[in-house]
């Protein structure tokens, strides 16, 4: 029903993927798949309800109705059996930004944050702009997974006297999706120490097979006493310019401090489009979501087969969850800055290199496949061309 297939010139629209690439030194001729958004068009209902509400010419202050928080929350039910209550969301301008507010709001500087490795780098960013101490636990890689050292973990927690712990479910760039008994191990270690925990759920719609997303506060009911679960519209519905997300806070006293931090540093007026735009999302534009996740796993087969096909030394990470694929290169034998080089000179592809996630990053490479399958082929051709001796 829904054209995928598209291919949607974004150039000259001010858009970070494909308008940045001479100020950041690519070749011109390269193909951007690093930043993570879609190229695929958001929902028509989405562009009709904008359109609407900018043809009435006035855009001043806004805040978000009922019928807003009535969407988040009915989302969160039908999608992921997430009950939670109006008073609980806490509308806030992306989700990076409620990273840095929780920091703020619930530790002092040189406090210790512990956060898994390989991950999304912006977490390191959060703790260090904000001068608290990075504690790095690596994911452990076999088998073509990830799993978690949890003796690590803990001896990390006690020795660092750690203060707050930053959770991606599911995990970006790795693509796992927790399980209960994962999550429940992490939960009960935090809470045995006191850590508080802050659970980035914003790829919380793109879980593929047999995984299910299951929110943290479902693991256990005390769970809601010592964390912060973040989510947005944003990645689901290709919206991230419109800064808008949602952040879960059941106990009062966390709220309240989130609440002041926000106030303290000027982060509390919603962007009056993101509203429209989420609550039509959440009301209007679930067909859409599922076959778009439909075309982001045939992509992500099609990926796979060819690697398998045509580059049996490069590997795809088994996809659990997210858009993003997660690639390891390392049987190439180059090293970090080689390995670079190759993909922006050989193989032309713009991409966000496994390094820069950190610890068990290096060798690896991050693939946005939510894209039209023809500029999936073009990158596949792209890559057998550079890599295929």
């Amino acid at each position: 029903m829904f054209d995928f297939d598209e291919v949607v010139d974004r150039k000259g629209t001010n858009c970070a993927k494909w308008d940045t690439i001479e100020a950041n030194n690519k070749p011109k001729d390269v193909l951007p798949m690093w930043v993570a958004d879609m190229d695929f068009k958001s929902p028509k209902e989405i562009e009709n309800a904008l359109v609407k509400r900018i043809r009435q010419g006035v855009y001043g202050y806004s805040f978000a109705p009922d019928e807003y928080f009535d969407a988040v929350i009915s989302w969160m039910k039908r999608r992921h059996d997430f009950d939670i209550k109006k008073e609980w969301i806490v509308p806030t301008p992306g989700v990076v930004t409620a990273i840095k507010l929780c920091v703020n709001a619930y530790t002092k500087e040189n406090d210790a944050i512990i956060i898994n490795k390989p991950v999304y780098y912006p977490f390191d960013f959060s703790i260090e702009l904000n001068h608290r101490r990075i504690i790095e636990n690596e994911m452990v890689y076999k088998e073509n997974s990830y799993e978690m050292d949890y003796v690590a973990f803990e001896k990390a927690i006690v020795e660092n006297d750690v203060r707050m712990f930053i959770l991606c479910n599911p995990y970006n760039p790795i693509g796992k999706v927790w399980k209960e008994d994962e999550l429940k191990q992490i939960g009960e270690i935090c809470k045995k120490h006191h850590v508080l925990v802050i659970v980035d759920e914003i790829h919380e719609d793109f879980v593929y097979g047999d995984h299910i997303h299951i929110p943290f506060y479902n693991v256990d009911e005390s769970y809601k006493e010592f964390s912060v679960v973040l989510t947005a519209p944003s990645k689901t519905f290709n919206l991230a310019g419109l800064q808008t997300s949602n952040i879960i806070i059941a106990d009062e006293k966390l709220r309240k401090a989130y609440q002041e931090t926000m106030n303290r540093y000027g982060v509390n007026e919603p962007n009056f489009l993101g509203i429209i735009a989420c609550m039509t999302a959440y009301n209007e534009c679930e067909l859409w979501v599922d076959e778009m996740l439909e075309y982001v796993y045939d992509n992500f087969t099609y990926f796979d087969e060819f690697l398998k096909e045509n580059l049996p030394h490069i590997h795809l990470v088994k996809p659990e969850g997210l858009y993003l694929g997660w690639v390891d290169f390392r049987e190439c034998g180059l090293n970090k800055d080689e390995l670079e080089k190759t993909m922006l000179e050989k193989a032309g592809l713009w991409l966000d290199e496994g390094y820069i996630f950190g610890t068990g990053g290096e060798g690896f490479e991050r693939f946005n496949l939510a894209i039209p399958r023809s500029v999936l082929e073009d990158a596949c051709q792209r890559l057998l061309k550079a890599f295929g001796k």
